[in-house]
């Protein structure tokens, strides 16, 4: 691609020469017509891969109703979504916004507000190593990920890193200025870690005793990703707050604030936003939400994510591997060394082009749509057979 077609896009990233201009289910088309299987999926945003039915209907009929009729008003989407998502959980309240990371900065000040009202002005939330809760200040500073303590400093006080699925390093962290406890119940970016169950469990019993909030940061994991519509189910565990973002909206903007009505202590002014809970985004969560709250549509997620678990072991057991991890459609293979990054660049090569993600050196993410085939997940499965010959 010229350099003149993109100079006017401010560097973040290295990205590849592809401009994709087209989508369907699990496969994008770029600008000279190649076709690629997307095991991506905008990193799990795309719940239902790209350009799903219901969705265009969705946006389609709102559009031509009202867009954004200001956050400072009610409209009937954002009402009625909602409701789908307090009638499915134990939340009571929903304050939606455009992405995680602000779903979780909002997270952030409801704990802290939530502190100053009702535990002696407490404010520390313990984190985890190796955790990933977005880009703002605020969640960069809560996040374990490496690295992210060294750019943009002065980081935000308040947030103390224990050891994911140690108890005893929460516990060593504990102090009277402690507000919460906030973790992804599967680590993405750290390379697909999910938390034990005897782990989730002792971290709400250590919250009744130490009258914490336990916060569910669930923008990758959430809306069926786990199999589970959120996977704090999969734990049989209640958090007083959750996170939602990436699969809400399907591909668009959407996230959201879920807490319990104990804990829902903004008062005005303290939350808001210009695009929050605008009808058009929210009519789409509601499409989505009816997908997932679909007869079956769930307990397919869980075979398919079975499926994929059992072939990518296969895989492992073939070429001596590390192994494979995950839950649901949210899995991971680990690798017998650091080519992971290497994989992904062959993978674009192969004569059918797969899209790939490496968040370790030694290990792959696979997040394909949750109305992927089995013979998409064949062809994913035959793709790395044919990589994994080059590495071992």
């Amino acid at each position: 691609m010229p350099q003149e077609e993109t100079q006017h896009l401010m560097y973040i990233t290295n990205r590849p020469d592809n401009i994709f201009v087209r989508g369907v289910g699990m496969w994008l088309f770029d600008s000279q017509n190649n076709k690629y299987l997307d095991y991506l999926q905008g990193w799990a945003v795309n719940c239902l891969g790209h350009c799903h039915p219901a969705m265009i209907e969705a946006i389609n009929t709102q559009a031509k109703l009202l867009i954004n009729p200001s956050p400072a008003f009610y409209n009937a989407p954002m009402i009625d979504l909602a409701n789908i998502i307090t009638t499915n959980s134990h939340f009571d309240k929903v304050f939606f916004a455009n992405t995680g990371a602000e779903a979780n900065e909002g997270a952030i000040k409801l704990a802290r507000k939530w502190g100053q009202k009702y535990k002696n002005n407490a404010f520390e939330i313990i984190t985890f190593k190796d955790s990933f809760h977005g880009r703002t200040l605020a969640t960069m500073s809560a996040s374990g990920k490496s690295g992210f303590d060294e750019i943009f400093p002065p980081k935000i006080e308040g947030f103390k890193k224990a050891v994911f699925n140690d108890v005893d390093s929460v516990k060593a962290l504990i102090t009277d200025n402690t507000v919460g406890i906030m973790l992804e119940p599967i680590q993405g970016e750290s390379g697909v870690i999910p938390a034990d169950f005897k782990f989730m469990q002792s971290l709400e019993k250590l919250c009744q005793e130490h009258n914490l909030l336990l916060i569910c940061d669930e923008v990758q994991t959430g809306c069926g990703r786990s199999g589970y519509l959120f996977a704090h189910q999969l734990y049989n565990v209640k958090p007083h707050i959750m996170t939602l973002g990436k699969g809400i909206g399907g591909g668009v903007p959407l996230a959201a604030l879920v807490a319990i009505d104990e804990v829902s202590c903004f008062e005005a002014g303290d939350q808001g936003g210009t695009y929050n809970g605008n009808p058009l985004m929210t009519a789409v969560g509601i499409s989505v939400f009816n997908v997932l709250l679909s007869n079956g549509f769930l307990t397919q997620v869980k075979e398919k994510g079975q499926y994929l678990s059992q072939k990518l072991i296969e895989l492992s057991n073939k070429y001596n591997l590390k192994g494979e991890r995950g839950h649901g459609l949210l899995r991971a293979l680990v690798l017998n060394g650091d080519y992971a990054k290497q994989m992904v660049e062959k993978a674009k090569t192969l004569d059918c082009k797969i899209l790939l993600n490496a968040p370790r050196d030694n290990a792959l993410r696979f997040m394909p749509a949750l109305n992927v085939s089995i013979e998409e997940l064949d062809l994913l499965i035959n793709g790395l057979d044919i990589l994994l010959k080059d590495f071992n």
